[in-house]
């Protein structure tokens, strides 16, 4: 028999901080159309090839100086 909606949010009270947040976590997975997880290991893939081309030097850097004097002067 499926336990209510009630009997669930009583036990999941009864939780641990760490674990109602995991338990958040997974309830949230099921409402995304693109598993968490996935999404990681994408982002993982990107980086590794951002890395990848940036070792080769195949991308164009800019000074953080710049970059901060730039981002300050457009905030104006």
């Amino acid at each position: 028999m499926t336990p209510s909606f009630a009997e669930v949010e009583s036990q999941a009270r009864l939780l641990t901080a760490e674990e109602r947040a995991r338990l958040a976590e997974i309830v949230l997975e099921t409402l995304q159309e693109t598993p968490l997880a996935e999404v990681a290991s994408a982002w993982d893939k990107e980086i590794e090839s951002r890395v990848a081309a940036y070792d080769r030097g195949e991308t164009q850097t800019h000074a953080a100086e710049d970059v901060f004097a730039e981002a300050r002067r457009l905030a104006r």
